[in-house]
């Protein structure tokens, strides 16, 4: 799989893409709000640097009485290039009635007076009138303007601003009412901003770069997760389970790769029991098959004489039956695995189950001189499906009886422990080694042992008679010490009748 064709790859580039223009974004606004800050204090500053020049010039103007005086030009001077600025005067029309210049050297005499002739004023009449908009927003409620302008209110250049109208009493007692406007320069706020700017720059592109590194290096981790993702899932298609997924993969759930291994090992499982079965299905049908097949033919060419065909017509017949016995047996177990058997529960009295089930092989535990033990006990009623609980019964006391050693003992118990009505089944004999306890329950298995004494079982009771169990919620377990006693034990849980309606009987019959 190509890099760029991984689906973790368009989702690192949208993802790259949007978090890049959000952080630009942030960015922007955290520089447009900084300079803003910065700008208040400016504004802030100039706002009080003119309060200051206000007081000075209304004390001076009530002493001397006139805007062009001396002292009066010589406080102008002084405080705009102390606090460089430059202060306009407008009368109460509006009009520029005093207009700052430049100075050089020359206008101060050596006695440090102003010298009037010697400085370069810009006449009024060069200046433009005050705007409206100021004279407006002064006149107003907030009785001053205060703001950064960018028209061409003196060059083509942005102004720090600040406006107020103050009334004025001279010398003679005379009020005047004038407009006096502060123009600061941008310098200060130019330079902030552009160190603002650089450094907001600098570290946006750190973070985008650690941003693109840790991306490019979660999204490769995940692409080569999805590349393994599908190989490992091509191998399964193919029957190859060798492998499976990893389940540390930072960013995927466990659960994911975990329910995926889960059932790769299920098909892997189901793939070898469906062998298993197709194998030891072909073996246990080729068996009567090629007996019947042979002696059918023996007959029909005169291989086998007359007089003894009756005789071969029986083993046939026995074969027959066989073959019927298993295709039934696995009838039975294809309808336990797809959930279509319905149990018809009621009260059944299990004792009577095993002591019908045992009268059965009377005439062979007389043979091997058996000892019964038990079947006096205590009735063991339970809530059950009589017919389907006498097969698991039968098959464990055939089983019973065909590997309890001659003269052995054949043990049954009934009891009821922990709410399960428990039902067990005991011979002395061979007994089972542990590898056998673990496989006794699959199908078509037997033991090394049970092969030549039981050569016309299926090795299909057992697993019948496990589904059976299961199919009443309850267990069947087998204990065994090998060379004393195999005992098998039915657990069946203490139903109430009333409860089991035809709902719950279709629910059994479904789940297993």
């Amino acid at each position: 799989m190509n890099y760029k064709e991984s689906s973790y790859y368009k989702q690192f580039k949208y993802s790259l893409i949007t978090i890049s223009s959000l952080l630009v974004f942030v960015s922007i606004i955290l520089v447009m709000i900084t300079v803003s800050i910065y700008r208040k204090s400016e504004l802030d500053r100039l706002e009080q640097s003119g309060g200051l020049y206000i007081e000075m010039f209304e004390d001076e103007y009530k002493r001397s009485g006139h805007i062009s005086s001396q002292d009066m030009q010589k406080l102008h001077y002084n405080f705009s290039n102390q606090e460089k600025l430059k202060i306009f005067i407008y009368d109460e029309d509006g009009k520029c009635i005093f207009a700052e210049g430049d100075y050089d050297q020359n206008m101060i005499e050596a006695d440090n007076r102003f010298s009037v002739s010697s400085k370069k004023e810009t006449p009024s009449s060069e200046v433009k009138d005050l705007v409206s908009d100021i004279k407006k927003e002064v006149n107003g409620k907030k009785k001053k303007y205060l703001k950064f302008d960018s028209r061409n209110l003196l060059k083509s250049e942005p102004y720090l601003l600040y406006c107020t109208k103050k009334t004025f009493v001279n010398g003679a007692g005379e009020r005047d009412r004038m407009y006096i406007l502060f123009c600061g320069r941008t310098d200060n706020m130019n330079s902030f901003t552009l160190k603002i700017i650089i450094v907001v720059s600098i570290i946006t592109l750190i973070v985008l770069y650690l941003l693109y590194l840790f991306l490019s290096k979660r999204t490769k981790k995940l692409t080569s997760y999805e590349y393994d993702f599908l190989r490992i899932s091509e191998m399964y298609v193919k029957g190859d389970f060798s492998e499976t997924l990893s389940t540390d993969i930072e960013g995927i759930p466990k659960e994911i790769t975990q329910c995926v291994n889960a059932l790769s090992e299920n098909v892997k499982n189901s793939e070898e029991a469906s062998k298993t079965f197709i194998a030891n299905v072909s073996h246990e049908l080729r068996t009567p098959i090629t007996t019947i097949g042979g002696f059918v033919s023996g007959i029909l060419d005169g291989t086998i004489p007359k007089s003894r065909q009756n005789e071969y017509l029986v083993i046939v017949s026995k074969e027959i039956q066989r073959l019927k016995m298993l295709i039934s047996s696995m009838l039975n177990m294809t309808k336990f695995e797809s959930g279509t058997m319905t149990p018809n529960f009621r009260e059944t009295n299990l004792t009577d189950l095993v002591i019908q089930t045992v009268l059965m092989f009377e005439k062979k535990i007389d043979e091997k001189n058996l000892e019964v033990l038990g079947l006096d006990s205590q009735r063991l009623i339970a809530v059950a499906d009589a017919d389907l609980m006498q097969q698991v019964i039968y098959n464990l006391v055939e089983n019973a009886v065909k590997f309890v050693n001659h003269g052995g003992t054949l043990t049954f118990e009934f009891e009821k422990l922990d709410g399960m009505n428990c039902v067990s089944i005991k011979n002395t004999g061979e007994g089972l080694r542990d590898n056998e306890i673990q496989q006794v329950f699959d199908r078509f298995y037997k033991t090394d042992s049970s092969r030549g004494k039981d050569a016309s079982g299926l090795g299909l009771g057992l697993a019948i008679s496990r589904k059976i169990v299961h199919l009443h919620k309850g267990h069947i377990v087998v204990r065994s010490v090998q060379g004393e006693y195999t005992k098998f034990i039915i657990q069946i849980p203490d139903l109430d009748i009333g409860a089991v309606d035809e709902n719950e009987r279709t629910d059994y019959g479904r789940k297993r």
